[in-house]
């Protein structure tokens, strides 16, 4: 199990799809975090509502380590 995951790296790190994966993988996790947030809230970013529940309060930069590579990510704080 070891040598696959180290031949995945290496496959990961050497090949041209590398920032393809990793630009991907960020994507999805930044709208995934979006819709959360969204369905938390009650409305959209900047979108006026009264059946709105809580406001967000900006972002916290963090950096995701996976094995396609670091992803940063700006994940939505709420109060």
């Amino acid at each position: 199990m070891t040598e696959d995951r180290i031949a995945l790296q290496e496959l990961i790190g050497k090949s041209a799809d590398a920032d393809f994966l990793r630009e991907m993988v960020g994507f999805a996790a930044q709208r995934l975090m979006e819709l959360e947030v969204e369905s938390l809230c009650g409305a959209g970013y900047g979108e006026r509502s009264d059946e709105r529940l809580t406001k967000r309060n900006g972002y916290r930069e963090r950096t995701w380590e996976t094995r396609a590579g670091a992803i940063d990510l700006r994940i939505p704080k709420l109060p």
